[in-house]
């Protein structure tokens, strides 16, 4: 019977590791006053504090990726992965209308569901990233040692969290930081 769970112990180590992705969310609104004589752009342009390389912007998404892992030593001093946890938190920073007019108001909402829209690609973008640090992790084939999975791991973690990083930047070069799709203000 011993030899039983041994066996089953074995498969279970030679087997892929099991991965989960934790994800936290949050929303961070701040206020735009409108007042008489003022534009939305111009209300909007005054009250946000969102203000990246000198640029202002409307929304803004933060996000972060850390991963940690479990190995297992053979007998051999081969090392292999058996678990991952990567955890995922996301912020998204909107603007909150108050003091407009209804034709202000009703272009905001237009204009807030594409902003939102937009910012939601950066969050899937956080996403993919963590799914793929999470599965690229739990796949790396057994080491030689432990110190040398551990490198690999945290090797592999970073790079596919900068690759994550430029496609981030690319989707705002592609979207004209949302402006294709509609948040912009006429």
């Amino acid at each position: 019977m011993r030899w039983l769970a041994t066996l089953a112990a074995l498969a279970l180590l030679q087997g892929p590791a099991s991965a989960t992705v934790l994800q936290e969310h949050s929303q961070r609104p701040y206020p735009v006053q409108v007042v008489p004589g003022q534009t939305l752009r111009q209300a909007l342009q005054a009250a946000t504090p969102i203000v990246v390389d000198g640029r202002r912007f409307h929304g803004y998404t933060r996000w972060n990726v850390r991963w940690n892992y479990r190995w297992w030593r053979e007998a051999s001093g081969r090392c292999r992965i058996t678990e991952v946890t990567t955890r995922l938190t996301t912020e998204v920073q909107l603007p909150q209308l108050r003091g407009a007019t209804p034709p202000q108001q009703a272009s905001f909402d237009r204009y807030l569901r594409a902003l939102s829209q937009h910012e939601q690609g950066h969050v899937q973008v956080g996403r993919d990233a963590a799914q793929a640090i999470d599965q690229g992790i739990a796949r790396l084939p057994a080491a030689a040692d432990c110190a040398t999975l551990e490198r690999q791991a945290d090797a592999l973690g970073r790079r596919l969290l900068q690759e994550h990083v430029e496609r981030e930047q690319q989707y705002d070069r592609d979207t004209g930081h949302g402006t294709s799709q509609g948040a912009r203000l006429d």
